[in-house]
């Protein structure tokens, strides 16, 4: 049997589709297994109601825990209106909770669960459901301790299952992240399929994912993958490394909002690029996102601006400072500005987030004002997951986007974010602080532009109310990348002087010396 000619049966839960190659194997019962606040039970759920609300497919949900009325209560946040369901014959529960005053069950004889197996049969077929859910085999096992009883019945449920032509997940919990598939260690025989939920404590905060462990005979995708709970929707799964890059490449240029920066660009940026401005704190980041959004205006385009550093307020008093009024930008529906605190959210969280505002807004060019903000407090794993999804996204609609980060070091050196997205980036526009003769001067390099030549010089700039102004490449100062200065006297020795810096193991010898521009 090939490991594609099982068919797979579509659940509608976001995502799971993509990393499961087509959903869950049809006509057979998964396992869904995960320690508490795993989210297990709004999966069940949640497939079930996807297959009425988005493939009119009956389901049946057996529950041996909660109480129907507690389950009706707990999902009115997602929109999923159970009792509607249930009063058109699209939805059926099979209550097997206890009781509050329940004598506990007494093993004896021959004991089986045929009751059981029979009222499931009769909802399947009453309603001609087409998928069903069983939450969870845990209260199974607290009403029957028999291990290999729970196991035999079992077996038996899934048998009938299979010859109703119904697809299932049923849920089962674990007592460690990483630690057995199951509490019982029964439960993974039961079935061919096996999906494991995590809630990690990840640096102080909980981070979810899902694993599909097992598809027996069909193929999968390998891996952890981060998921969030959201309010009105679920379950949304992020497949973010199983994203294929189909995105369109654009020859359409778009102003950086400063002329000169336009002519060391090429003539500006492409369309779909995603530009980092990386420098320490106070080189000129943030103006240049403002810059890049008051140019877009210009040409009577929307711009948004998502800022995770300062306020609404701040940002506008420092625009004023330059000469922009962010104020008449809004007031003319050109701009839209989003503040946040990155510790507010997840970055899973951050990220829906921010494509639902993409997606409502439709922005010509959008500025991430810093992503430094939101890497801290996350792991590298989540962050760099959290960049490719979002430059994933803009990339797809074409828009250029411009990402802000600051470096650690005052003078030269890179950044751990600089590092994490780098090679994500179309363009990357770096800025340096310079000491020279006891004072403080600015330099910008164009170190990256992707598809298009771009000048190479480490260029002066100045900062005043009017904004940015780019002068002349420095002339007498080497090593500005990396903050190991070497100053070099002007005249006819120019030369000697900086082939001794390159003798005397410089920043920048040999081949490195044109890799990182002229001084």
């Amino acid at each position: 049997m090939g490991m594609n000619s099982i068919p797979k049966h579509r659940t509608g839960i976001e995502g799971f589709d993509l990393i499961s190659d087509g959903g869950l194997p049809r006509g057979r019962t998964s396992l869904v297994v995960g320690t508490a606040g795993s989210a297990k039970t709004v999966f069940a759920v949640q497939f079930l109601a996807c297959g009425i609300s988005e493939f009119d497919e009956p389901g049946v949900f057996v529950t041996f825990e909660e109480t129907p009325q507690d389950i009706r209560r707990n999902v009115e946040g997602f929109n999923w209106d159970i009792a509607s369901w249930e009063k058109g014959n699209r939805w059926a529960f099979v209550d097997a909770s206890p009781e509050v005053h329940q004598e506990p069950t007494i093993e004896s004889g021959s004991y089986d669960l045929g009751a059981l197996h029979a009222r499931v049969e009769h909802a399947v077929t009453r309603i001609g459901a087409k998928r069903i859910a069983i939450d969870s085999i845990g209260g199974l096992f607290m009403q029957l301790e028999n291990a290999s009883l729970v196991r035999s019945e079992l077996f038996r449920l899934m048998g009938r299952l299979k010859q109703l032509g119904v697809t299932g997940i049923i849920t089962g919990e674990r007592v460690e992240e990483y630690g057995p598939i199951s509490r019982y260690g029964v439960e993974e025989f039961v079935s061919d399929n096996v999906i494991v939920f995590r809630n990690v404590l990840d640096d102080e905060l909980r981070r979810r994912t899902v694993e599909i462990l097992k598809f027996r005979g069909t193929n999968h995708q390998k891996g952890q993958w981060p998921f969030t709970v959201v309010s009105g929707r679920g379950i949304v799964i992020l497949p973010l490394s199983a994203m294929q890059l189909h995105q369109r490449s654009s020859e359409i240029r778009v102003t950086t909002g400063d002329p000169i920066l336009d002519e060391m660009t090429g003539g500006g940026f492409f369309r779909d690029s995603i530009i980092l401005v990386s420098g320490p704190t106070g080189t000129g980041k943030t103006l240049i996102s403002t810059e890049f959004l008051a140019g877009g205006v210009r040409k009577g385009e929307r711009c948004l601006l998502f800022a995770f550093e300062e306020s609404r307020e701040q940002l506008n008093r420092n625009a004023r400072g330059w000469g922009v009024d962010f104020s008449d930008f809004e007031s003319r529906g050109l701009l839209k500005i989003v503040c946040t605190y990155p510790e507010a959210a997840t970055l899973e969280d951050h990220l829906i987030s921010m494509k639902g505002v993409l997606e409502e807004y439709r922005p010509d060019r959008v500025v991430v004002d810093s992503v430094s903000a939101l890497e801290r407090g996350f792991s590298s794993k989540a962050f760099r997951e959290f960049v490719i999804g979002l430059s994933a996204f803009i990339k797809h609609r074409e828009i250029p986007a411009l990402f802000t980060a600051t470096t650690n070091e005052l003078l030269g050196g890179s950044s751990i974010t600089e590092a994490q997205i780098s090679s994500t980036t179309d363009s990357i526009i770096l800025l340096r602080y310079v000491e020279t003769l006891g004072q403080m001067r600015r330099g910008l390099a164009v170190l990256k532009m992707r598809g298009s030549m771009h000048d190479k010089e480490i260029r002066e700039f100045t900062i005043d109310g009017s904004g940015m102004h780019l002068g002349r490449a420095f002339q007498s100062v080497h090593g500005i990348l990396s903050g190991n200065f070497t100053h070099v006297e002007a005249g006819a020795n120019n030369v000697t002087a900086l082939f001794d810096a390159e003798d005397n193991g410089g920043p920048y010898s040999g081949e490195d010396s044109d890799e990182h521009g002229r001084g």
